[in-house]
């Protein structure tokens, strides 16, 4: 009987064991398998100029170790990423969103650190259910499946939550940017002179943008096409419309000034429906408490002292 305990013990412990050992094996076969150079890789070097910026020689993670050992699992970790909902093309748009200089496949590097820790933080808590609790393999595997596949996309979700944000800034930044913008244009400036006084007597994050902005005007890229990647890289309506105002403007000659004090009052507009809206939604969950909590408790004290003198003989 103790040795059938021990055995009914032991055997989550072993199937875990040995699902780690036959993954650990499968991963040693893929690795050799594709390490063999194929057709495309012994003419690449031949038709193909040698790219001296290798991301084997520069790191963008704080493990610079660790993300030379999974850079070469990327790209294959790139197409189960795709599968599992963390789209190469939504990535790329949301990182030139993000505004930072991250690239696709340094994301992904993240990506795969993010799920490998999280693989083991399931792997530790599924042999403590194994040695504690002696769960079912089937539920540990699941278990260790699940806390992957969230590390993978937690990082996904952080990318989204950090553009939502930064945007948001933006929106709120806006209306005092274009009304900045228009006393400048109203006082004789141009817009480039315009843009340029913003930029540097303001901060935050539109001001980079429009930082970004004049950086391509100054290597030759006309204003309005300048304006137009400005859009291209948010999704801020009211910039997008204040872009698309200025870059029209621009081209047909219309006065700058009045399209400018427009747009500022279009934004101060929206900005203030945007409250409206917030507002009405936190009051009815302001609700929530008052009906669930503090009514049925003022109710309680309003009819005890009726109940309780009922209640005596």
């Amino acid at each position: 009987m103790t040795a059938f305990n021990t055995f009914t013990m032991l055997d989550p412990l072993g199937a875990i064991a040995g699902l780690l050992f036959s993954t650990g094996g499968w991963l040693v076969v893929w690795r050799v398998r594709a390490s063999r150079p194929n057709l495309i890789r012994r003419l690449e070097p031949y038709l193909r100029a040698p790219d001296t910026s290798s991301p084997l020689l520069s790191t963008q993670t704080p493990f610079p170790q660790i993300e030379r050992i999974v850079l070469p699992i990327v790209g294959e970790a790139n197409k189960v990423l795709d599968k599992i909902g963390s789209h190469t093309t939504s990535v790329r748009r949301r990182l030139i969103r993000a505004g930072g200089a991250q690239t696709v496949e340094e994301f992904r590097v993240e990506q795969v650190l993010w799920t490998t820790i999280s693989l083991g933080v399931g792997l530790f808590f599924a042999l403590v259910l194994a040695a504690v609790r002696h769960s079912h393999p089937l539920a540990l595997i699941m278990l260790i499946v699940v806390a992957g596949v969230g590390g993978a996309l937690g990082r996904d979700h952080l990318l989204t939550r950090h553009v939502k944000q930064r945007e948001e800034a933006m929106a709120q930044e806006f209306p005092t940017v274009a009304e900045l913008l228009a006393l400048s244009v109203a006082a004789g400036e141009t817009p480039l002179a315009a843009l340029e006084r913003v930029t540097a007597t303001t901060g935050g994050v539109l001001a980079t943008e429009l930082s970004t902005t004049l950086a391509d005007v100054r290597s030759g890229i006309p204003l309005g096409q300048a304006l137009s990647a400005l859009a291209n890289r948010t999704e801020v309506a009211s910039i997008i419309r204040f872009t698309e105002g200025v870059a029209t403007a621009i081209e047909r000659g219309t006065p700058l000034a009045q399209v400018l004090r427009a747009q500022a009052e279009d934004a101060r507009d929206s900005t203030h429906q945007i409250l409206m809206e917030t507002g009405g939604k936190k009051e009815i969950a302001m609700m929530v408490p008052v009906v669930f909590l503090l009514l049925p408790v003022t109710v309680l004290f309003a009819l005890f002292p009726g109940i309780h003198m009922l209640s005596q003989p």
